[in-house]
This record gives C-alpha cells, structure tokens and sequence, in this order.
C-alpha cells in the first residue's frame, strides 16, 4: 500500500468517519481535502435504484451547469459551408466538413465534443469504430445532432454536459474544479442531481437516490446526505 504524504494524512483527518454531509458542507470540504498542486476536477457519483439493463430504466440526458465545468472544450462543427460562420462565431474551435471527416478516418481525435446536422449523419456513421469507443459520437439525445449548430456550440461552450448511467447503476461526471468557489460547486451540484430526479423513470420503485459522494481527482470521497439536495 502507499505511504500516506503529510498532506493527505492532514486532509484525512478532517473527514468525519461515516458522516453524510450536506452538499454545501462537502463542497467546502473536497476544497480542503484535495492535495494536487494543479487545479483538480470535481467529480460527482451519484448511485441510482435502476437496472440499466432494461431499456426502460435507462437514465441518461443532458444538464446545463450553471457555472460551467471549468475544463477547456474543444469543439468540432461538422457543418454544410452555410452554418460555418455562425459555428465559428458562437466559439467552435474547428468548423467544416469533408476535410475534418478524412482526418478523423486517419486517427484524429483531438477534441472533447463533435456537433453536427441531422442531413450529415450519414456521412459521420462511417466513423463510428473511431468516435463510439471515445464517447466522441454525435447524439440527437444530447443534443449534438441539430440544425441550430451556433446554439449548440455556445451550449457546450458554456457548460452543458451529457451523461448516462453505467451498468452498476452509477452515473458519473465532473461538475466543476477545485478553484471554484463552494458555492459554485454546490450551485452545479444540485443542479445535476436535480437533473436526474427529473429523469427518474416510472418503473423505478423503492428508494432513486441510494448514495451521492462528492470527491477530487485523487481525494477521498465525502458522502452526502441524499436529503440536503432536495
């Protein structure tokens, strides 16, 4: 087993043992906690009483965090030549077509999200070996099929993220960094888990919100109390 830096034996120390914290409470604490000399993502677990093997239970969707992610997104608008400036002006750090599809065929992913048009997908299918593996292919579901590529864009751009529910039943996302304010944390927090209350689905009995944990990139996770969300 590692040995514990004096760091993260001091931020262990101020994790009370089987405590459930409120969500302001944990925001302010994975602050505390967190011991990585660069500017750490924050990480939500949220565990669902779903089966995501039935189509029916299946929990996925998109949330717009009102404080954004803090990450950099990089933006392809794969677009007819008439959506071009307006996907360059809404902030899409590559825009065009054809040439862009031939560089993905030769490898190339550089980017964090592709935004396309329903008339264009037919082209894209082609490289769904590339683009499925890492999440990269557009969804009309999450919003990245549309006609209105320039309000897409400008959603990614300010924050709007997908997700989904894994086989385990535990939906997983970054909604922040450790540099935001606690209440900005807590702000993007609740507004995700919100976000899944909404999509919880009809067939889903007993308890939606078994477990929500709270944690940095390499921090100790910090649980939260289900009750202080609502």
């Amino acid at each position: 087993m590692a040995k514990l830096t004096k760091n993260q034996k001091l931020a262990l120390e101020k994790i009370e043992a089987g405590k459930a914290y409120t969500l302001e409470e944990a925001a302010a604490l994975v602050k505390e906690i967190t011991t990585t000399k660069f500017d750490a993502s924050v990480d939500i677990d949220v565990r669902l009483g779903v089966d995501p093997r039935k189509a029916n239970q299946m929990v996925r969707g998109v949330v717009s965090l009102p404080n954004g992610t803090g990450k950099q997104v990089r933006v392809l608008a794969l677009c007819t030549s008439d959506q071009e400036a307006a996907a360059k002006e809404a902030g899409a750090d590559y825009v065009g077509l054809d040439e862009y599809i031939e560089k993905i065929k030769g490898g190339w992913t550089d980017i964090d999200v592709i935004i396309t048009q329903p008339q264009i997908m037919g082209k894209i299918g082609a490289l769904g070996r590339i683009l499925g593996p890492r999440g990269l292919m557009p969804n009309p579901k999450s919003g990245t099929v549309t006609q209105d590529i320039a309000k897409a864009v400008k959603e990614v751009k300010q924050g709007k993220i997908d997700f989904k529910v894994d086989k385990f039943g535990i939906v997983h996302t970054s909604i922040g960094k450790v540099s935001f304010p606690a209440d900005k944390i807590a702000e993007n927090a609740k507004e995700f888990i919100l976000t899944l209350i909404k999509l919880k689905p009809a067939v889903s009995k007993g308890t939606y919100i078994k477990s929500i944990y709270l944690s940095s990139t390499m921090s100790t996770g910090l649980k939260v109390d289900p009750k202080s969300v609502e």
